[in-house]
């Protein structure tokens, strides 16, 4: 399920509606339909923008915050050093010319994204770690209220990084840092890419690998191997699972993994 949050909360009633009238899997049915599909966009040019009056939650003490459906979010003070792996997921045609929550007109063909808690706006780099096409957008809009959903996509942001069919994707998501030179980032031609595994430790020890690794395969988690990692003057065992082919597998295994107490995972490529 998606929906877009206006910072006035007179909007809160109008977009529940809106969030139970929509899906947790987008398809190809909430793009343009058999009207003209105009030239997509490049991506994003990113620039030093001020922070936006809307969208980025009002101070309760403890920094901006916002709420939704009886959760709190804190939107964050800075967009440094940001990068997340997750699912991405988009919306199209259903809110075509609403506004975002900064109060700009949703469209449907530029390069913009939703984020829950993101300063507004921000420029950030999506990659798509199926097949390694990059893109870069600019964050104005809050959402996805989802479980388990990171980012969600304009529909061309989302059809530059060929997931309009799947409806989400397993991404990369790194904030553009002001203080560095910004790079132009092209998007990549379609690649095999690497496969995506789900860490879930990483350890000095390797009995501590084992131990997680006997409690995983007891619980009926398959897939899950110990990796040495000797990049570094230390050895690291990390335990991961998969590979994962895709956000539904990734769905139910994090779902899983929150049974059984573990709730800090990582999505890792090799």
């Amino acid at each position: 399920m998606l929906m877009r949050l206006s910072s006035s909360y007179l909007f809160v009633f109008a977009l529940a509606l809106a969030l139970a009238g929509c899906g947790s899997g987008k398809t190809h049915r909430d793009g343009p339909g058999s009207a003209n599909i105009p030239n997509m966009p490049g991506n994003a040019v990113p620039r030093p923008e001020a922070r936006s009056k809307y969208g980025n939650g009002r101070d309760l003490g403890n920094g901006e915050q916002y709420e939704v459906f009886n959760k709190t979010y804190t939107v964050m003070e800075s967009s440094a050093n940001y990068q997340e792996r997750g699912v991405a997921s988009w919306y199209g045609k259903k809110f075509h010319g609403n506004l975002t929550s900064n109060r700009e007109v949703y469209d449907m063909y530029e390069m913009t994204a939703a984020h829950k808690t993101l300063p507004l706006p921000t420029y950030v780099r999506v990659r798509n770690l199926r097949n390694d096409k990059r893109i870069v957008v600019r964050v104005n809009d809050r959402g996805p209220f989802v479980n388990n959903r990171i980012i969600d996509l304009s529909y061309a942001a989302a059809m530059k990084l060929d997931m309009i069919r799947d409806g989400t994707s397993l991404v990369e998501v790194t904030a553009i840092n002001f203080d560095k030179p910004i790079k132009k980032v092209i998007s990549s031609p379609s690649v095999e890419s690497s496969q995506i595994y789900v860490q879930v430790g990483a350890f000095g020890d390797r009995s501590n690998a084992e131990r997680l690794l006997a409690m995983l395969s007891q619980s009926g988690v398959s897939k899950a191997l110990i990796y040495e990692d000797t990049s570094s003057s230390m050895a690291l065992f990390r335990v991961r699972i998969g590979p994962v082919t895709n956000v539904t597998q990734y769905d139910v295994l994090v779902e899983e993994l929150e049974g059984l107490g573990v709730t800090t995972t990582y999505l890792i490529t090799k």
